[in-house]
């Protein structure tokens, strides 16, 4: 499990646990109720099972994850991030790129979770 004490850390974390292919890991980083919008799609999953099904396709990615924030803004017990993310293979081929919206809870032990992660959120065109 990885335990998170700076929202701005969340992120770099996502990546390490990632890159370990550890899907407990990735899973620790979740609110039992979260919501996550992953990339490539307008699907959203709520629960730690629905997203455990999204974070299980994600790990059968090749490759290693560099993901940092662009921006943190915490108020209280909640935070806004924006996040810049890469998958890389070892080839060097882009596998995945983006940019994610986030918003993470401190929780009574201290630690930071996801309550929202939208994945490709950062990316999306202006509303019209």
């Amino acid at each position: 499990m990885y335990k998170v004490t700076r929202p701005a850390e969340m992120n770099e974390t996502f990546a390490r646990a990632f890159d370990d292919r550890d899907l407990d890991g990735l899973l620790s980083l979740y609110e039992p109720e979260a919501a996550l919008r992953p990339h490539g799609t307008q699907a959203v999953r709520r629960g730690a099972r629905a997203i455990a099904d999204e974070l299980r396709a994600l790990l059968a990615l090749p490759g290693t994850m560099a993901s940092r924030n662009t921006f943190c803004l915490e108020a209280g017990d909640l935070a806004l991030m924006r996040s810049e993310f890469r998958i890389v293979a070892e080839d060097g081929t882009v596998v995945a790129a983006g940019g994610g919206v986030e918003v993470v809870r401190r929780q009574a032990d201290g630690r930071w979770l996801y309550v929202i992660d939208h994945a490709a959120g950062a990316g999306l065109p202006a509303a019209a």
